[in-house]
């Protein structure tokens, strides 16, 4: 049974086969030629077990293996590799195809190759997830010709492999690496004029281009005849919350991700941040109901506990309530601390309702409300109008980009800190808000 399964018909075999009983019927018009095509038709049976023969050795002659991570990152691109080696004495045609998870909806992912005998060969593609979660990858299946062609072994490899999708580890990672290397302006992360600075001396060093000319030591300048200043502590172990509604007004898609999505990769990225600022991360997650959450600390092992929190989170239908984030905020959060609260707000209405708990967490706390621009409300407003149709669209596209305007203008009154972001740049936004806060003393 087993070998049956593994045995497939080439389209060659087939076209073959199918010539030779066109010319079985053509010889009842040309009697001569019967004698020759019975020769032909032996000769095709001959070949094809002796190309049978060459494909079913006693033992396997192929391998292959599925070389994926043990965890992908959520709207990322992932490499997959697989590795083919040649044990034929016979250069070799394939066809490999490899059964990928169904979350990514693509049924060919086809590759085709030829291999000489006793060589290895790699492919790499990727995959990019847009979803959180477990993911099972089926077989690599890899279909093998002689060079007669006629028939194909299924060899099947790397079966039942199961890999999580979490947050995004790897812009996690790309941002460690830049903030380390003081980097961060190549990926858009603005450099802050500090307004003040802690009275805690830490150390003399040489002048750097961008450092506060109050700062200069003219007594270590004249000794070493260069500019050198002062360098004062930062303040360190303050509290980061990110605060991540989960209701429906998160579900909204861009690029694939849902809004969730990209305030959890931001998460994550701003949790490792401020633990590389010696800051304390937590985060807290809600809809209409109490969500899971982190307590701030910088403790080891506190990014990991984050990030299994925030694989976990999903949206929920219902309408988001904030009298019961206000009371859990409240009741777990004593000390003031940075609240970077992810939600969308689409009209000035939805935002009125829960204004006056945001009113009184940023009582309390430093509050900063991100919610998100909708681009494609702006690409409809740089495009001209040709027709009314467009023109009343294009009127409607104004009001809500309006009410984004106005949402901002309204938060700003009561002194609450805003940013509107598109969801590609909401990352980058965060952490530069995150940067100004820390320069400005605000917390």
């Amino acid at each position: 049974m087993h070998f049956i399964r593994s045995l497939y018909l080439s389209r060659l075999f087939f076209t073959v086969f199918i010539g030779i009983i066109f010319l079985f019927l053509l010889s009842f018009m040309v009697p001569w030629l019967f004698g020759l095509i019975q020769v032909l038709f032996f000769v095709f049976i001959v070949g094809t077990i002796f190309d049978g023969l060459l494909l079913y050795p006693r033992a396997k002659a192929f391998f292959a293996r599925r070389d994926v991570a043990d965890r992908l990152s959520n709207g990322d691109t992932n490499p997959v590799s697989i590795f083919l080696e040649n044990h034929y004495k016979f250069p070799v045609s394939l066809e490999i195809i490899d059964e990928i998870p169904a979350q990514f909806q693509k049924r060919d992912v086809l590759f085709k190759t030829m291999l000489t005998p006793a060589t290895e060969q790699i492919i790499r593609y990727e995959l990019r997830p847009v979803q959180r979660g477990e993911y099972d990858f089926g077989a690599v299946n890899v279909y093998v010709q002689s060079p007669l062609r006629l028939l194909k072994r299924r060899y099947r490899f790397s079966q039942d492999q199961q890999v999580a999708v979490y947050p995004s580890f790897l812009q996690m990672k790309q941002y460690e690496f830049m903030a380390i290397s003081s980097r961060l302006t190549d990926l858009g992360i603005k450099k802050i004029r500090r307004v003040g600075m802690s009275q805690e001396f830490e150390q003399i060093r040489p002048y750097v281009s961008g450092d506060e000319v109050r700062s200069v030591n003219w007594r270590a300048t004249a000794r070493r005849n260069e500019l050198m200043v002062n360098a004062y502590q930062e303040e360190k172990s303050q509290a980061i919350y990110c605060l991540i509604d989960k209701g429906r007004v998160m579900r909204s898609p861009f690029d694939g991700l849902s809004l969730l999505d990209y305030a959890i990769n931001a998460t994550l990225v701003m949790s490792n941040i401020a633990l590389l600022k010696q800051d304390k991360a937590g985060v807290l997650t809600f809809s209409d109901q109490r969500g899971p959450w982190v307590a701030a600390d910088r403790k080891p092992g506190q990014l990991q506990r984050i990030m299994e929190l925030l694989y976990r989170q999903k949206t929920r239908f219902l309408e988001t309530d904030y009298e019961s984030l206000y009371v859990q905020v409240k009741n777990q959060i004593r000390q003031r601390s940075l609240l970077i609260l992810f939600t969308n707000f689409e009209t000035v209405n939805a935002l009125q309702r829960v204004l006056p708990y945001l009113r009184r967490l940023a009582k309390d706390h430093l509050l900063i409300v991100i919610f998100f621009e909708n681009t494609e409300l702006r690409a409809l407003l740089n495009a001209p109008a040709h027709t009314t149709e467009e023109i009343y669209l294009k009127t409607i596209a104004e009001k809500f980009f309006y009410e984004k305007q106005q949402i901002m203008r309204e938060l700003q009154q009561y002194g609450i800190q805003s940013i509107l972001t598109p969801p590609e740049k909401l990352t980058v936004n965060t952490i530069n808000k995150y940067l100004e806060v820390k320069a400005r003393g605000m917390i």
